[in-house]
Parts: structure tokens; sequence; C-alpha cells
């Protein structure tokens, strides 16, 4: 039941800022018992209900690509703009349960790592 003027679920797309404190950031959110789904994994491996996000191992990887047409010549002007092309859902079924909320098979089966 969703109560008048209360979210009923949150988009967490926290800044950097954010970043190095996913504990605190999901212990707030979760002091507030509102669904949430975070901009990185490690917000849901430090409790948070789910993320949908880039990969950051292959982003690094690419990241790396460029850094090294870079120390071979390459003007940065020069190089392609990429978007993430790998992403990956990641679901805490620990916390949907804290929650009250049941995460549909359709969803855990597309997760790329469920969190028991």
């Amino acid at each position: 039941m969703r109560l008048p003027g209360r979210a009923g679920s949150l988009l967490a797309a926290a800044p950097l800022a954010f970043d190095p404190y996913p504990d605190r950031v999901v212990a707030l959110v979760a002091k507030a018992r509102i669904p949430t789904v975070y901009h990185q994994r490690y917000f849901v491996e430090a409790g948070g209900l789910m993320s949908y996000a880039p990969n950051l191992l292959d982003t690094w990887r690419r990241v790396a690509t460029f850094v090294d047409r870079i120390i071979k010549g390459a003007q940065p002007g020069d190089l392609p703009i990429e978007q993430p092309t790998k992403f990956e859902l990641v679901i805490n079924l620990k916390t949907a349960k804290t929650l009250g909320l049941t995460i549909p098979q359709s969803l855990l089966q597309r997760a790329d790592q469920v969190i028991e």
C-alpha cells in the first residue's frame, strides 16, 4: 500500500560523491523502506534492492583501448564517442523479502546475478 505523498519507489542515479558510501546510502533508503534501483551493482552488494547499469569492468577495458590509441599517437578529438554496450542486472532477494516484494520469475531469469 502506498501512502499519499510518499514515493512508491526510487531510482537512485547518485552523483559520484555518493559512490564511496554505498553502505550509508543503502541504510538511509532501507530505513525509509523504499524499493530502489541503483546506478551500480556495489549498492546492491551493500544491501540495496537492484541495479541495472553498465558493466564497470567492460567499461574500463574500453577505456584502456582508448588510452593505448592515444599513447600510440591518436588525437583524442579524432576518437569516436562510445556508449556502454554491456549492462548488468543485479537483484538482492534478501532485500526484496525484507520489503515484502516478490520479484517476477521473468526478471530473475534475466538477472546477471541474484544475491540470496
